[in-house]
């Protein structure tokens, strides 16, 4: 697979490339898996993507699968035991706001909605198919990523700003982000 033109972002480490060939700009629409990312991506903030990436398992086993259902029922126990856990980023405010966020993933399915519906509104439903021959093309936040952003704030969502929406977006396939010389794009599109 090394013969295979990639963006260059991922550089050489194994498991950055095999995110990038497995899972970034794939098409997702689990609302669960959709709720995880966005966790993630909130943790990422001021931080660069590997980190998290490396620290996935550990974020996973810490937040209980990123079931909404369990997270929304942490209380300051586990917002202690969480601070303490070295395996993830220990940042008080993105582990409360992971919290808020599941509560507000809850009340929206109480309401009837999907989560990923709801996000997925956002693109009209469809993947957002770009060209970029060069990194610097590519923008932080769009129209779309700034909308997402307001709306899930005005609905309970903590760390969910314009930058990180659109990070999130073109992880979760919202928009196909790969550049166009990236053997990915053409299979994406």
């Amino acid at each position: 697979m090394t013969d295979l033109t990639r963006c260059a972002w991922p550089g050489t480490d194994p498991l950055y490339v095999a995110y990038h060939d497995e899972e970034w700009g794939v098409p997702e629409r689990d609302s669960r898996a959709l709720y995880e990312k966005l966790m993630l991506d909130g943790f990422q903030a001021g931080l660069s993507w590997i980190t998290i990436l490396r620290k996935r398992e550990n974020f996973r086993a810490a937040f209980q699968g990123f079931q909404p259902e369990i997270v929304a029922t942490f209380g300051p126990a586990d917002v202690d035991r969480l601070l303490g856990d070295a395996g993830i980023i220990r940042h008080r405010g993105k582990i409360e706001g992971a919290i808020a966020s599941a509560k507000a993933y809850l009340a929206m399915e109480e309401r009837g909605e999907s989560f990923s519906d709801y996000l997925w509104q956002f693109t009209g439903g469809r993947v957002i198919q770009n060209s970029w021959s060069d990194m610097k093309q590519v923008p932080t936040e769009t129209p779309e990523s700034r909308a997402m952003s307001k709306s899930l704030k005005q609905n309970g969502f903590k760390f969910c700003g314009p930058t990180i929406c659109y990070a999130f977006m073109q992880a979760v396939g919202m928009v196909n982000d790969h550049m166009s010389h990236c053997y990915r794009h053409g299979e994406l599109i």
